[in-house]
């Protein structure tokens, strides 16, 4: 294998990580909106995800250096020409960290109330802006000789796209619903149950629309056979959550995640970003990549730390692995 084949295989690793860390973190974002009645059971849901979000995102962090490292063609005409919608998912990213931390910090209810509504939104829109990024990535966007993005923000508001956000924004959605009823207890944890069973069948509909759109357009036999795990993972997460084994159905919906963000990643392989414009100018693993010198240097950083940021969080996650009811939540008066 050469290394920047590596290094595509470790940038996939990356997003499949964060997408299914991130997911239930910006699921429950969603849910203090849709599945909280009130303002304890919206205390209950972010504190599920209070000692985990912002480790969640350093595997953003790790995409995103890494990428600029390994394919420095290939970050350079992804930012230029997603400019947009990855500056409104910074944005959110920003707000919503903020949010978390000052929500708590007057007892006015107005005051809370709108960081509520700052976590909902900056919760709902990345969720929704990952899947259109990711689609207009496999699809093809326009891409001159000099490698260069040549489209506008209109080019990437095309039907497959917009169906893509709307696939990750539901599953991540999904993903929450089973992580709620998995860290919550008492009556929340019951109507998170039954919230997943709706949103995984709307989930398993539009999803599965989308990945056989993918797999026609530009899929191969290993694309194919993530689809077809991604697809029994979620039908099998649907059957252990109406079960009650929420911690199944939680690893089953990761799995469900897992598997279509490789299915993206397999079907998009050996290209990086193909361009619509003309095939012999999409960027590849080979002619966006850096130096074999580079990735070299980088190989060894990598095999070193990420089993040690690996290790860390998941000594994180053991840590705070009890489930919390508003039974814990003191009287909104008294904070």
């Amino acid at each position: 294998m050469h290394l920047h084949d590596f290094w595509f295989l470790l940038i996939a690793v990356l997003w499949i990580g964060y997408f299914f860390l991130e997911g239930f973190d910006f699921g429950i974002g969603v849910l203090t909106k849709v599945l909280a009645k009130d303002r304890k059971e919206r205390r209950v849901l972010i504190n599920t995800i209070g000692p985990v979000w912002d480790g969640n995102e350093v595997w953003l962090l790790s995409a995103g250096g890494a990428t600029f490292a390994a394919f420095p063609d290939w970050y350079a005409t992804l930012f230029s020409g997603f400019y947009l919608p990855l500056l409104l998912i910074l944005v959110c990213l920003i707000v919503r960290g903020v949010a978390f931390e000052y929500r708590q910090k007057r007892p006015e209810e107005r005051w809370q109330r709108n960081w509520e509504h700052a976590i909902f939104w900056c919760s709902l829109l990345p969720a929704f802006l990952w899947g259109v990024a990711f689609g207009n990535i496999v699809r093809g966007v326009p891409i001159g000789p000099d490698k260069n993005y040549t489209g506008t923000v209109l080019d990437l508001l095309n039907p497959y796209a917009l169906l893509g956000g709307v696939v990750t924004l539901v599953l991540f959605t999904f993903h929450g619903a089973v992580f709620a009823a998995l860290k919550t207890a008492g009556d929340i944890r019951i109507r998170a149950r039954r919230l997943a069973t709706v949103l995984g069948l709307a989930t398993a509909v539009l999803a599965l629309v989308f990945l056989i759109w993918t797999q026609v357009h530009t899929g191969n036999v290993r694309s194919l056979a993530a689809m077809i795990v991604a697809v029994v993972a979620l039908v099998a997460a649907l059957g252990m959550n109406r079960l009650g084994r929420e911690g199944w159905a939680f690893a089953l919906s990761g799995v469900t995640i897992a598997a279509a963000v490789a299915m993206l990643f397999l079907a998009l392989f050996p290209n990086v970003m193909p361009s619509s414009t003309n095939p012999e100018w999409s960027l590849t693993a080979a002619n966006a990549a850096s130096s074999p010198y580079t990735l070299k240097i980088m190989t060894w950083v990598a095999v070193i730390m990420t089993p040690l940021v690996m290790a860390y969080q998941a000594w994180t996650y053991w840590v705070f692995r009890k489930r919390i009811g508003t039974q814990h939540i003191p009287d909104p008066a008294t904070h």
